[in-house]
């Protein structure tokens, strides 16, 4: 039988931590809580920065998207993963594994790029703060939204359409928890340098690239808010700054160490952990992140709280 019709029918065994059964259990809750966190976060960012009139502006508009970005992403990771963690059955079929690796691809490019947008949001709002609404426009800002997202599925479909067409020789076991890209690398029976050299370039303007962005978008501002001659101004510019920065180095730390090392050099149990904490860990720390250090988003959270409660009495 030809190895992607045996594939297609059998799909993949994703053997996550299966070596640690105890561990799986502890996972599965932890998992659960945080996907818990996640979904109620970024529900609750997303509803109150559509209510509250003075979040309606570019910047909440970016922040929504993000908070959108991360409910998907986690959505189409944990459900599968928590059944894997409960049960002995590790199985994951072809079109679902297809699907999985498709949207991941997807959203995860989306984030890089996202991220980077909103970067040069900061950097117009305090550098250029009498044009900011005039650049920042509703349609420029929808427009390069679409455009976000729509390289970001190109970059998708791409690199997911090389692995999957790898011949895999009858082998279908996965040793991650999703399917992930270097995983279905690592299963293919030929040599893959020129996949992983296609993987590292395309890393390098998804990740490196957006990455300089930011820095550079963040040199001006600092040296903008350096001017500045408020305390209170300065404080507020680095408050609003500073969220961003953090999510920033969290994100892409683990993500460069992930996906810009040739020959996938991280070990495979580092390299699971290094994709639990940026695909559930850092979209549950975003909401916090953004919320406790941005007092207009703590305002518009109490507003909703007390609507809640208004109409539960």
């Amino acid at each position: 039988m030809d190895q992607n019709n045996y594939t297609s029918l059998h799909g993949f065994v994703l053997l996550g931590f299966s070596d640690y059964p105890k561990l799986e259990m502890v996972l599965s809750g932890v998992v659960t809580v945080f996907y818990f966190i996640t979904w109620v976060g970024n529900t609750a960012i997303i509803i109150a920065s559509l209510l509250d009139s003075c979040l309606h502006t570019p910047m909440y508009f970016f922040l929504r998207n993000l908070s959108f970005l991360d409910l998907c992403f986690t959505t189409s990771i944990i459900p599968q993963m928590l059944v894997n963690l409960w049960g002995p059955d590790k199985t994951i079929s072809y079109i679902g594994c297809v699907i999985q690796l498709y949207i991941y691809m997807w959203l995860g490019s989306t984030e890089c790029l996202l991220l980077a947008v909103m970067s040069y949001d900061r950097f117009t709002a305090i550098c250029k703060p009498l044009h900011y609404l005039i650049i920042m426009n509703p349609h420029f800002c929808l427009k390069i939204i679409i455009t976000v997202w729509s390289i970001s599925l190109a970059n998708s479909v791409a690199l997911c359409t090389l692995t999957l067409n790898l011949p895999r020789c009858g082998n279908n076991l996965l040793d991650h928890f999703l399917c992930e890209l270097p995983a279905i690398v690592k299963i293919a029976c030929i040599d893959t340098t020129t996949v992983e050299m296609s993987v590292f370039a395309l890393g390098i303007v998804f990740v490196l690239t957006p990455l300089s962005l930011i820095l550079l978008s963040y040199g001006y501002i600092a040296k903008a808010v350096l001017r500045i001659k408020s305390k209170a101004g300065r404080k507020k510019s680095m408050n609003t700054c500073g969220s961003h920065l953090t999510v920033v180095s969290i994100f892409y730390g683990t993500i460069i160490y992930m996906y810009l090392q040739p020959g996938n050099s991280a070990s495979l149990d580092q390299g699971k952990f290094l994709t639990l904490f940026y695909t559930i860990i850092t979209p549950s720390l975003n909401p916090l992140i953004y919320t406790l250090r941005n007092k207009d988003m703590k305002n518009a959270l109490r507003k909703l709280v007390r609507v809640d409660m208004n109409l539960q009495n």
